[in-house]
C-alpha cells in the first residue's frame, strides 16, 4: 500500500493512493499515527476524497512530533569519498519535522553550497525501546524516498551539523510504501539522484554499513521510537561536494531521487527570499 499526506476538509490527511491516482483518505495525520490499525480498519467506510494525487496539496506524511533521525556515512564509498574512517558505530545527527517537505515542493537554495543527497527513509510503526536489530526491522510501518537537502558551508563550520541540515525545506519526503511491499530493505535496491535529468549518483543499498534493523537497535537502546518517526538511512557516494571540481545546486534546478520499490520523490529548487532588516 501506498501512502501519502494531504491537505483535506479535516486538516492535513493521511490516504491511500490507488492505481488511478485516486487518494482515498485513512485518517487525520496525527490520529493516523496514534492509532494505525483503527484508522485502517474505518477506511473502508470513508468515501474517496474526489482527488487526485495531481490535484491535491501534498503534506509530509508524519505526524507534526516525529523525531527525524539522520545517520551520516552509513555507505562505505561515501565513507571513502568523505576522506574519513569507516564508522563503527552509526553517526546519528537530527532534523525538525519543521524542515521536511513534500515532493514537488520548492526548496530554497539557502546558500551557494547546497548540495544533493538521496537516502530510504524509514518509518516506524510502533513503539521500541531497546529492541534488537530483528525486532526493529519487524516493527518498521514503511519506507520512503528522502533527500537530505544539505547546506554545505553551515553544515562544516562547526563540528555540529545541525543547522546546514535544517535550512527551510530541505528535507524533501516521498510516498510512503508499506514494509511488506518492500520486503529486505537491504537487498541491493537501486537508488539513484538525478538532477535536471542527469544521474548523478547511482548505487544501491547493499553498500550500506549499518542496516535498517541494526540503526534502529542503536537507537531505540536510548530513546524510545514512536509510530511515525523518521529516519533517514544514509546517503551513497556521488554528493556534489566530493566531485572534482564540486557541483552544487542552484535556483531552476530539478532533483529527484528514486528507490527501487519505494519510489520517487522530486523538487525543484528556487532562490531564497532576500534577507529583511526587521
Amino acid at each position: 500500500m501506498r501512502l501519502v499526506g494531504f491537505e483535506g476538509g479535516e486538516g492535513v490527511m493521511i490516504g491511500r493512493l490507488d492505481e488511478s491516482g485516486a487518494l482515498w483518505p485513512l485518517a487525520q495525520r496525527e490520529i493516523f499515527w496514534r492509532d494505525i490499525d483503527g484508522a485502517m480498519a474505518a477506511a473502508v467506510s470513508r468515501p474517496a476524497s474526489g482527488l487526485t494525487l495531481g490535484e491535491a496539496r501534498q503534506r509530509p506524511a508524519v505526524p507534526l512530533g516525529a523525531r527525524v533521525i539522520c545517520v551520516g556515512l552509513n555507505y562505505r564509498k561515501h565513507a571513502e569519498e568523505s576522506g574519513g574512517p569507516i564508522p563503527t558505530v552509526p553517526i546519528i545527527f537530527a532534523r525538525w519535522q519543521a524542515s521536511l517537505a513534500s515532493d514537488g515542493d520548492r526548496v530554497p537554495a539557502i546558500e551557494e553550497r547546497f548540495d544533493w543527497e538521496g537516502e530510504l527513509g524509514v518509518v516506524i510503526g510502533k513503539p521500541m525501546f531497546r529492541v534488537d536489530a530483528k525486532a526493529g526491522l519487524a516493527g518498521v510501518f514503511g519506507y520512503c524516498a528522502f533527500n537530505d537537502l544539505s547546506a554545505r558551508t553551515h553544515q562544516f563550520e562547526t563540528p555540529q551539523w545541525t543547522l546546514g541540515k535544517n535550512s527551510e525545506l530541505s528535507g524533501p519526503m516521498g510516498s510512503i510504501v508499506t514494509a511488506d511491499e518492500v520486503g529486505d530493505p537491504g537487498a541491493g535496491l537501486r537508488l539513484t539522484t538525478r538532477r535536471n535529468g542527469e544521474i548523478v549518483r547511482d548505487d544501491t543499498t547493499a553498500d550500506m554499513i549499518f542496516s535498517v534493523g541494526a540503526i534502529i537497535a542503536h537507537v531505540s537502546a536510548v530513546m524510545r521510537l514512536n509510530p511515525g518517526d523518521l529516519i533517514a538511512t544514509g546517503t551513497p557516494s556521488g554528493v556534489g561536494a566530493a566531485r572534482k571540481p564540486p557541483v552544487f545546486l542552484a535556483p531552476g534546478d530539478l532533483v529527484e531521487v528514486e528507490i527501487e520499490k519505494v519510489g520517487k520523490v522530486a523538487n525543484p529548487i528556487v532562490a531564497p527570499p532576500p534577507p529583511t532588516s526587521r
